[in-house]
């Protein structure tokens, strides 16, 4: 569905491609949903675990750069992720302002396990892609996510 807005040919092209980028986002997002291969985690709770999982373990602020949250929300996920033995909290030994946290063994046992999944789930909704769309897809939502200039 395009914009049925009435304004300038700026307006109306930006206006479009805002309305089809974030309808293709949400498409993907109900329909990796759908293939329940996030188990009963949320998206964020996913990210938080993938995230640790493959760089190690960060502090809060790092977690919420990464993907994108704010320090309330990552305070909320993490507390989620902790009361059921998946991540923890480790301050620092040097500075106890510092707290770092950490995949614990049933966290990286999960996302070890659900990850290759939701991995191939992703390529398959990305196949309707060529690779050289794919590739221009990555370039254009970079450019896109750094704003102007």
């Amino acid at each position: 569905m395009s914009t049925h807005y009435k304004g300038t040919e700026e307006e109306i092209r930006a206006l479009d491609v805002f309305i089809k980028l974030n309808r293709a986002c949400d498409s993907l997002g109900v329909r990796l949903a759908a293939s329940a291969t996030l188990e009963d985690l949320t998206v964020s709770q996913f990210g938080v675990l993938e995230a640790l999982y493959h760089l190690g373990p960060l502090c809060p602020g790092e977690l919420g750069q990464k993907l994108l949250k704010t320090s309330g929300n990552m305070t909320l996920v993490v507390d989620n992720l902790e009361k059921r033995g998946l991540i923890e909290r480790i301050r620092s030994a040097k500075d106890r302002r510092q707290i770092k946290i950490h995949l614990t063994e049933t966290g990286a046992e999960m996302i070890g396990r659900i990850f290759p999944t939701h991995l191939r789930a992703i390529v398959e909704e990305m196949s309707v892609l060529t690779a050289e769309e794919q590739q221009d897809l990555s370039r254009l939502c970079k450019k896109l996510g750094k704003g102007k200039p």
